[in-house]
């Protein structure tokens, strides 16, 4: 018997948790960069969680919905 850390997901699911964590990485290295100029005042880390949080609550239903539309995309503008 295998014990988990973390709660397994059915991989039926595997496009909604993609696209949380890709989401949740983008939202966090944009964050950052944008916020980098806080680094020398010391208010960087405060800033950039704020920050990072906002930016991924906006970016994770735009991810999911987008990534349909641009897998169509995609496949209609490339070949095998």
């Amino acid at each position: 018997m295998r014990t988990h850390l973390v709660p397994r997901i059915s991989r039926k699911h595997g496009h909604f948790v993609f696209g949380v964590i890709q989401s949740g990485l983008t939202a966090g290295i944009a964050s950052g960069v944008a916020n980098g100029h806080l680094i020398s005042e010391g208010t960087f880390v405060l800033n950039w969680i704020g920050s990072w949080f906002t930016s991924w609550a906006v970016m994770v239903p735009i991810v999911l919905f987008a990534a349909p539309a641009i897998r169509r995309i995609v496949t209609a503008i490339t070949y095998d």
